[in-house]
């Protein structure tokens, strides 16, 4: 089985960059990707921590954006390619919310993954993720803003709490 969850984390990193748009610019627009990118990886890697668990998920799909849209008050632009949205999955979206809006949570769900199946023979890097600078935050003020983020984040919160206290060793 493949642990590939690339399309899963690309999805739902584009989800929340329209969901949350960064500053006007093309930096503030790589800075936020790159956050929003990382904050995904580290989500889908814990949602999703072996490879049969990747597996699976590429057999029955993440579920779609429609809920998340929803619960967020996104408009999905009539006409728009739309097959994208097939692949963002809710609990990866409302995990990397929470990451986003809490440092500390970052921090311990980024430690987490770092000896995972999927970090082996990496060295990731989530520093824009876990230790943002003036200029990532000014990108993506929107994107880590805990009171926008909280529909969203407060969707699987518990669930994201409880994998990183060792309550759940197994996917959700």
């Amino acid at each position: 089985m493949s642990a590939d969850l690339s399309s899963v984390i690309a999805a739902t990193a584009q989800w929340l960059l329209r969901a949350y748009p960064p500053e006007r610019g093309a930096l503030s627009a790589a800075l936020a990707d790159a956050q929003c990118r990382q904050a995904a990886t580290v989500a889908a890697w814990l949602r999703y921590p072996t490879a049969l668990d990747a597996g699976l998920l590429g057999v029955v799909g993440p579920g779609g954006s429609g809920r998340l849209d929803w619960v967020a008050g996104v408009d999905v632009v009539p006409g728009e390619d739309t097959a994208w949205r097939t692949w963002v999955d809710e609990v990866v979206a409302s995990w990397a919310a929470c990451l986003l809006a809490d440092r500390s949570l970052a921090v311990a769900a980024a430690a987490t993954v770092s000896g995972s199946v999927h970090a082996a023979g990496l060295a990731p890097d989530f520093r824009r993720l876990t230790d943002p600078d003036v200029r990532d935050r000014q990108a993506a003020v929107l994107l880590r803003h805990p009171d926008l983020l909280s529909p969203v984040a407060d969707l699987h919160r518990d669930d994201l709490l409880n994998r990183l206290s060792g309550g759940a060793a197994r996917a959700a």
